[in-house]
């Protein structure tokens, strides 16, 4: 069974920083493409970080660029988002996500590229 579970959620004040982690079992993602996006109460599922299968092309939201690392560990299968300067606005519910595959360059930035998701961990910025 496949799965991709997030942790390392919390509840920070502003100006703090939170590093989520997502572990993938079941399979391997090596060559997937893999992203962090975001769900807020009453707002869509949005996009914050992606990196490529290759581990070389990253791309982030603007909300989030500037104050987030993505990073990806192969040997573990594992893939991480450092975020810092902590506002109440990235309060949300974080999911961890894996692509196809297809290719192991491109970074994506939509919802519907992506195959598999995790059940998400819940971080609250508090003011």
């Amino acid at each position: 069974q496949v799965q991709l579970v997030e942790s390392g959620g919390g509840s920070v004040q502003a100006g703090g920083s939170l590093r989520l982690s997502c572990a993938a079992s079941g399979r391997t993602f090596s060559n997937n493409g893999m992203g962090w996006f975001r769900q807020a109460p009453g707002k869509e599922r949005e996009f914050v970080a992606a990196i490529s299968g290759s581990g070389t092309n990253t791309d982030y939201a603007d909300s989030v660029e500037g104050r987030a690392t993505i990073s990806r560990d192969k040997t573990k299968n594992t893939i991480d988002l450092q975020i810092n300067s902590l506002k109440p606005e990235d309060t949300a519910v974080y999911y961890c996500a894996a692509d196809s595959g297809r290719s192991t360059w491109t970074v994506f930035r939509r919802v519907s590229n992506y195959d598999y998701w995790g059940q998400g961990t819940q971080v609250t910025v508090s003011s």
